[in-house]
């Protein structure tokens, strides 16, 4: 699956759940997907707590976190220097 394919599997209706980006056919936020996966959740527990749910739409969180990131920044604390 191309990561095009990937993102297709995402959408944002700002009618649904206030907007933020779903799993398409669901109301999974994508960011809930990448908060578990941050946790150390494992592709199985995921769909193991959402059946409906394949490791497509999991890859698709994931694809669509990378696009976002290209887009844009989270404010960090810098590393010091000369440590």
């Amino acid at each position: 699956m191309t990561r095009q394919q990937l993102l297709e599997r995402i959408w944002i209706d700002p009618a649904r759940c206030g907007g933020k980006p779903c799993i398409r056919g669901h109301r999974i936020w994508v960011s809930l997907i990448l908060d578990m996966l941050a946790s150390g959740s494992s592709r199985v527990e995921i769909l193991e707590n959402y059946p409906g749910l394949t490791e497509e739409d999991i890859l698709a969180c994931i694809a669509y976190g990378s696009e976002m990131a290209r887009e844009r920044y989270v404010a960090l604390p810098l590393e010091p220097t000369g440590a």
